[in-house]
């Protein structure tokens, strides 16, 4: 029997754009237009900066990989970590569980497709594939939002670690490396994977600024991985099936449950209808209790100045300290920050990178507000997890001028679900590019990637998507 690396290899390689099912397509083109705004929107937060410079360390300025939204190119490892980096700085790229998957496997890939001058259909499949085998993978492992007894209950060691397989083997397809190049590729990536330290971030506030996983890291290891067994490098192809001395041991998950990795590979698509988007620069666990905010405060022509209180009740497990965190030193301290961000919500800016301009965010309007913000679990939170798993049962009141206003949610806005408008429709997703790329890319750049992103399987050349990026 082939090893479940050799079958994700084989996967990788033998997928054709032309056989993926049109929700795939669709939503991998959506994946790829919302990253490249969040890239463009990060440009001048410090974080995000730091990545930049240290992708200028790593390959220079006189390589052929762009850095997105900037007019500099570098080596396919720098603009690999820097645009990691930068899709995930603001948090407000695509969600897919085990989490976080887009910042950690879709920089890798479009570097290799911008240096190699690869097709749009070529990425196209890449972007697929890497999000397919990253949530199988996921899946088999420790989830933050596990149930035991009926409870939330967060596992002692959880990450994104898990996601290197998705974003090696889209290295591998885009550069069009053979099944045993890739198996070597996966087999290097999984030993070399980063550790999954996203508990202890949680435990410690203020966190670490580069948050639950380095995305950037993490990208760096996939085109080593990918680079190394193209040269030559022979990887562990049992990683993935040794339950006591592989992956599973040593990354740190308390179950594995492998099966699902395989079952109906390549002819099965099972991430899309998890795929979710963010409307909001913050926490997803927020999202819901912020679509709720938003409406009471905009219906109600509510200002911060006469809000007297905010209570919120919603998802159980973030009663740790990096959401209950007040000491906002940073702005990344704010993209967690529970009542940080409902202070922020309740300003009625539109959301995209001003909500994170370190001035407001510091502000003495935010700060005294935040001040009046309360947050408990939500009693019913668990029992509507376990029957569906996009819901997100959310209340909030917000108290002001002697009366108490009051809103729920279900489903948060960007997650399919059986309510139809929590999906975010091509025609917002545009919109939230558009507002992130404002003042960075004229209107007709914009209107260009988004043309080209949407055709994405016409595309020639990924270098003229990247081209209209530079400002």
């Amino acid at each position: 029997m082939p090893t479940i690396i050799e079958q994700l290899a084989e996967f990788a390689v033998d997928v054709e754009t032309a056989s993926l099912p049109a929700e795939v397509i669709e939503e991998s083109k959506r994946i790829l237009l919302d990253s490249l705004g969040c890239a463009v929107a990060s440009l001048g937060d410090r974080g995000a900066e730091i990545a930049v410079r240290y992708g200028r360390v790593l390959g220079g300025d006189n390589g052929h990989a762009s850095i997105i939204g900037t007019k500099e190119c570098t080596s396919e490892l720098g603009a690999a970590f820097a645009n990691a980096e930068l899709i995930n700085a603001l948090d407000q790229d695509p969600v897919l569980p085990p989490g976080h998957v887009t910042p950690y496997v879709l920089p890798g890939a479009l570097a290799a497709a911008e240096v190699g001058g690869r097709s749009g259909a070529r990425l196209l499949t890449a972007i697929a594939v890497a999000h397919e085998i990253s949530y199988r993978i996921g899946k088999a492992t420790d989830y933050l939002r596990d149930m035991k007894d009926g409870v939330v209950t967060i596992p002692p060691v959880i990450g994104y670690s898990s996601t290197i397989f998705g974003a090696t083997a889209a290295i591998g397809l885009v550069n069009s490396f053979s099944r045993e190049t890739v198996s070597d590729a996966l087999g290097i990536a999984g030993c070399t994977a980063p550790v999954n330290y996203q508990r202890a971030w949680m435990m410690h506030a203020p966190s670490t600024t580069i948050k639950y996983q380095l995305a950037g890291g993490q990208a760096l290891v996939a085109m080593t991985a990918a680079h190394l067994a193209e040269f030559g490098h022979r990887g562990d192809r049992q990683i993935l099936d040794d339950r006591e001395f592989g992956f599973p041991r040593f990354i740190g998950t308390g179950r594995w449950v492998p099966e699902p990795i395989t079952a109906n590979l390549g002819t099965e698509w099972t991430f899309t209808p998890f795929q979710s988007f963010k409307p909001y620069p913050h926490c997803r666990v927020l999202h819901a209790l912020l679509d709720a905010l938003t409406d009471i405060v905009e219906d109600n022509d509510i200002k911060p100045d006469e809000i007297d209180s905010i209570r919120a009740w919603g998802e159980s497990f973030v009663l740790q300290p990096v959401w209950l965190n007040e000491t906002v030193e940073d702005p990344r301290d704010a993209q967690f920050s529970m009542a940080h961000g409902l202070a922020v919500g309740a300003h009625r800016r539109p959301p995209g990178r001003q909500w994170q301009d370190p001035e407001f965010v510091s502000s003495p309007s935010v700060m005294n507000l935040m001040k009046k913000v309360t947050y408990q679990p939500h009693p019913d939170y668990a029992a509507a997890l376990t029957s569906n798993p996009a819901a997100r049962q959310s209340r909030i009141e917000v108290v002001a001028r002697g009366t108490t206003f009051a809103g729920e949610r279900h489903y948060p806005k960007g997650s399919p679900s059986p309510d139809p408008s929590s999906y975010m429709t091509n025609d917002e997703l545009t919109a939230k590019f558009r507002r992130n790329v404002d003042g960075v890319l004229h209107d007709a750049d914009a209107d260009a990637v988004v043309e080209a992103v949407f055709a994405l399987e016409d595309v020639e050349d990924v270098r003229s998507i990247m081209d209209r990026l530079r400002p």
